[in-house]
């Protein structure tokens, strides 16, 4: 472990570690050159002294240098320093996938395609530039503040792909998301990366992993021979689609899988569509038993068949029991007898038929019957997805909108509304709250004070005002705010200070208490302000002196501002008039 305050390159000053793993340990560090902070992650000790896996680690990260995409953390430098072999990356604060699922699951349908769009989008990037991530898992997807997910580690798995599986604690982190094939000991290709995708796609959706075992071999084992076990028996409520883009993902065979990262994205865009409603489950047709052919049955064989053992039965019912039984029955009379005895199958298949039709007019009433919409207001959106499908209706799109009642992620209302009678299979619409509405604070300065307080007092701050001599900024003009630019806030009853000029010609007001209505007069016409007068009673001041002004003694004024002015009527006992 490096020490706060090593200087590693003679350029990033270690600050503290953040991260120990199989691999390498990662430490937080000052940029000393930029002046920015990194994340620097340190080849463990054991694995430096390994030529070959320098070697792939310097040259697969160096590749990595090229993957820039929004979604990918960023290398900015790979250096050796006394034997060390590093990588300078991008600092991303927050936790890794592993632990933000730990800390918010269950997370709904919706943000969970969202987040796996972003992982795939990274993912497809790399594809395209030839590199197999071979490790993908989400101890290697990073979650910042904002939501936003990046995928590190590109080059390092690479690196220590023939290593991991001696590495007991690197591979048990890893086998959870290891393709069949990789545990097999084959070569990862890019259905490997997508294989770990599914794996993780299925921990989002359930909070945990397919396979369980004591070891990583047992585990590995699982992978190609164990069938990935049913999300929805977990949670009826995820669609089948969904589960599908699990099912294919992680299906054993690689020619069954997605041909490609963007092929999942497309597929999984559309999960939550009520067009995809009542879709079939993915099964594999390679671990499927071979389709069994039945032989041909020959309807004559079938007749000859089926009227043996009703000859028989005569026969024997007919035994002879005197000469004259034992004449055989003319063969006008044997066509006379089969005409009027009913064939038993025409009688089971008329009793069928009725049978049929009771049920089906039995659902089709029901189906037919309208029924009220549940309550799902305050729901988390994946258990009011449930609810609805339970009640047998279809959810539709969802849309988003701010509330102060609501908690973010919860449902606010449906269409049709609660309690409302909908036919069965109907369509459901949802309109989820994104919790209190945020407002972005922009940079007002330069700008009119009047119409810049009346935005922010419509949006809901408290707005007080300030003012300033100013020989830069023209007079009603704001100079400067009390929150920075871009600060995101809740605005309800939030206060904000504008400190707004008054000109290079404006003036501080003099302090009026006391003084008569004549020199208050005077004192106007000297400064160009307009005087507004208003009365009072006071017992403390003598009738004709000012008792108070408006704004306050010290301000700064314009030349051309409104003073108010409340001259004393003296006491009320007086019988001053009015």
């Amino acid at each position: 472990m490096m020490e706060a305050g090593y200087k590693l390159g003679g350029r990033y000053r270690v600050i503290r570690p953040v991260g120990e793993g199989g691999m390498a340990n990662v430490y937080l560090a000052q940029d000393l050159i930029l002046n920015r902070e990194v994340a620097i992650k340190v080849l463990r000790l054991d694995l430096q002294n390994d030529p070959d896996t320098i070697r792939r680690f310097q040259r697969e990260e160096l590749a990595a240098t090229e993957l820039v995409h929004p979604n990918i953390v960023s290398v900015y430098d790979v250096g050796e320093d006394n034997g060390l072999q590093y990588i300078v990356m991008e600092y991303v604060s927050g936790a890794d996938l592993k632990g933000y699922i730990a800390a918010h699951f269950p997370i709904s349908y919706a943000e969970v395609v969202r987040m796996m769009t972003e992982i795939l989008a990274a993912v497809q990037q790399a594809h395209a530039h030839g590199i197999i991530h071979r490790d993908l898992k989400p101890q290697n997807i990073l979650v910042a503040p904002s939501g936003h997910l990046k995928i590190t580690d590109f080059g390092i798995a690479v690196a220590l792909s023939e290593n991991s599986i001696t590495q007991t604690n690197s591979m048990l982190g890893s086998v959870h998301y290891l393709s069949p094939e990789q545990a097999r000991g084959s070569i990862a290709t890019k259905q490997s990366d997508i294989y770990s995708l599914g794996i993780i796609l299925y921990e989002m959706l359930t909070g945990k992993v397919p396979f369980e075992g004591e070891t990583a071999v047992s585990i590995a084992l699982k992978h190609f021979q164990n069938e990935i076990p049913s999300v929805r028996k977990i949670d009826a409520g995820i669609p089948q689609a969904l589960e599908n883009v699990v099912l294919r993902a992680t299906a054993k065979e690689p020619s069954e899988r997605y041909e490609s990262v963007a092929a999942m994205t497309a597929d999984l865009k559309t999960t939550l569509s009520p067009l995809r409603v009542g879709e079939p489950k993915f099964v594999s047709q390679v671990n499927n038993e071979e389709t069994k052919i039945l032989p041909r049955i020959d309807p004559e064989q079938f007749n000859t068949s089926s009227a043996a053992p009703t000859s028989a039965a005569t026969s024997t019912a007919a035994a002879p029991t005197s000469a004259a039984a034992t004449t055989p029955p003319s063969d006008k009379n044997l066509q006379a007898q089969k005409q009027k005895r009913p064939h038993p199958w025409i009688m089971i298949a008329g009793l069928l038929v009725a049978a049929l039709i009771i049920i089906g007019g039995y659902f089709v009433v029901n189906q037919l019957r309208p029924v009220a919409v549940p309550n799902v207001t305050g729901m988390t959106q994946s258990k009011a997805e449930s609810t609805l499908i339970a009640a047998q209706f279809k959810v539709g799109a969802t849309t988003k909108k701010s509330s102060d009642q609501v908690q973010a992620g919860r449902v606010i209302q449906t269409t049709p509304a609660k309690s409302k009678k909908a036919k069965h299979r109907s369509v459901v619409k949802m309109q989820i709250s994104t919790g209190k509405q945020e407002y972005v604070v922009k940079d007002y300065t330069e700008r009119s004070y009047a119409t810049v307080a009346a935005q922010l007092k419509k949006a809901g701050f408290k707005v007080k005002r300030t003012t300033i001599i100013s020989r830069s900024y023209a007079n009603g003009r704001i100079v400067q705010q009390s929150l920075d630019a871009g600060t995101r806030v809740i605005p309800k009853g939030k206060r904000i200070t504008l400190t707004v000029s008054v000109g290079a010609s404006g003036f501080s007001l003099l302090d009026m208490t006391n003084w008569s209505q004549a020199s208050v007069q005077q004192y106007a016409g000297s400064m160009g302000f307009t005087l507004n007068t208003k009365y009072d009673y006071s017992s403390a001041v003598q009738a004709g002196a000012v008792m108070s002004q408006s704004p306050a003694a010290g301000t700064a004024v314009a030349r051309d501002a409104k003073i108010t002015v409340v001259l004393s009527r003296g006491s009320q006992a007086d019988g001053a008039p009015d």
